[in-house]
C-alpha cells in the first residue's frame, strides 16, 4: 500500500513526534508530583537519559510508547503495513537499545520501573500509578536497609580496626621489652 501523505507532509507529521515530555509521560510526572513524588527529568549523567528520576528511591521511569518500544500484546504496537524491514529493524533496535540501558542502571545500583503508553490510558491509569506509587516505596525501603546494611558494616569495620591497632600496641610493647 502505497503511502497517502507527500513527502513534505510525512516529514512535518514525523518532526512533531517529541521524545521528552511526552503526553503520557507528562500525565505520570503530574500524578506523581501531586502524590508528593519529587524527582528529575531526563538527567543526562545516567545511561538512557530516564524520563523520570526519582533519587531518593533509588529509581528511574521509562514511559514507553507501546509502537516505539514494540510492546508484545498491545494493539498499538503493530508493524506498518508499508516498509516492513525498516520498522521491524527500528523497533527491535529499540528493544535491545532499552535492554543494554536497563543493565547499565542496575548495574549503578538503580531500579528501573518500565511503565507502557496502553497503561496510562484513562481506564488503567489509576492502577498504573498505584503499581508505580507500591513499586517506588518498596525501592526505597530497599535502599534504606541496604544502607543501614553499610552503615552496620563499616561500623563492624572500623570496630576490628581499632582492636586490631590495640593488638599491635600490645605486641609491639611486648617485643621492645
Amino acid at each position: 500500500m502505497a503511502d497517502i501523505m507527500t513527502k513534505e507532509e510525512r516529514s512535518i507529521r514525523m518532526s512533531r513526534i517529541h521524545s521528552a515530555s511526552t503526553k503520557p509521560e507528562l500525565k505520570l510526572r503530574h500524578a506523581l508530583w501531586s502524590h508528593g513524588f519529587r524527582y528529575r527529568v531526563n538527567e543526562k549523567k545516567l545511561p538512557g537519559k530516564p524520563d523520570i528520576v526519582l533519587p531518593k528511591y533509588q529509581s528511574v521511569v521509562f514511559v514507553h510508547g507501546c509502537f516505539w518500544h514494540g510492546h508484545k500484546g498491545c494493539p498499538s504496537s503493530h508493524i506498518p503495513e508499508t516498509n516492513t524491514d525498516f520498522w521491524t529493524a527500528k523497533i527491535a533496535r529499540n528493544q535491545e537499545r532499552d535492554q543494554e540501558v536497563w543493565r547499565k542502571l542496575e548495574a549503578k545500583g538503580w531500579n528501573v520501573i518500565i511503565v507502557w503508553e496502553c497503561e496510562l490510558k484513562n481506564d488503567s491509569f489509576l492502577d498504573t500509578l498505584s503499581s508505580v506509587e507500591s513499586q517506588l516505596q518498596a525501592n526505597l525501603t530497599r535502599y534504606l536497609q541496604e544502607r543501614e546494611d553499610r552503615r552496620i558494616r563499616r561500623e563492624e569495620w572500623a570496630e576490628e580496626m581499632r582492636k586490631r591497632k590495640e593488638r599491635f600496641k600490645v605486641i609491639n610493647a611486648e617485643y621492645k621489652r
